[in-house]
């Protein structure tokens, strides 16, 4: 078999990969744009409540409270044991916990879309791999034929060379690869 004929076989046998993946999403954008303003209230008021600057400014309200309803020179509009203050408290607790669940819920929805997105991401990423290890044993395969074929055109110009020689000179001795 010719060069020529063994370089059109091997450009035949070729791996010609087509990406006909579908596209990469971004989940945040995809969720933005569908976002309800009562979800954004809900985002923003859980983003608020779980911060430290909230944590403090509470603390403050609350210590003040008690500190102006101990205080004997001014008037107890909630004297101890601070029902309104207890009051305002579980009414805050009420609507907080819930809006919380709706922030926490549109999150897990939005975290299970995620790991779909990762699984796609990962699966297309496996079947790359795969290609580029069949491609790359392809290549092996063909560096092996082409190192046979050079050993074999290595011992016919040998034997050729050898040919050549003078009778008194000896044998050629091959090049140690």
């Amino acid at each position: 078999m010719n060069e020529i004929a063994t370089v059109d076989k091997w450009e035949k046998s070729r791996v010609r990969h087509s990406h006909r993946h579908p596209p990469v999403l971004n989940i945040n954008q995809l969720l933005g744009a569908e976002t309800t303003p009562g979800q954004r209230l809900a985002d923003t008021f859980t983003l608020v409540m779980g911060s430290w600057t909230f944590i403090v400014i509470q603390s403050i309200i609350l210590m003040i409270w008690i500190a102006a309803n101990v205080t004997a020179w001014i008037r107890h509009w909630d004297p101890y044991p601070f029902i309104l203050l207890n009051l305002a408290l579980s009414f805050q607790a009420a609507y907080a916990a819930p809006i919380i669940m709706m922030s926490q819920n549109r999150q897990a929805a939005k975290d299970r879309l995620m790991a779909e997105q990762d699984y796609v991401v990962n699966t297309k990423a496996e079947e790359e791999i795969k290609a580029i290890m069949h491609h790359l044993e392809q290549q092996d395969e063909r560096m092996i034929d082409l190192l046979v074929t050079m050993e074999e055109q290595h011992r016919v110009i040998m034997k050729l060379f050898d040919k050549l020689k003078p009778a008194g000179e000896g044998t050629s001795t091959p090049i140690a690869g």
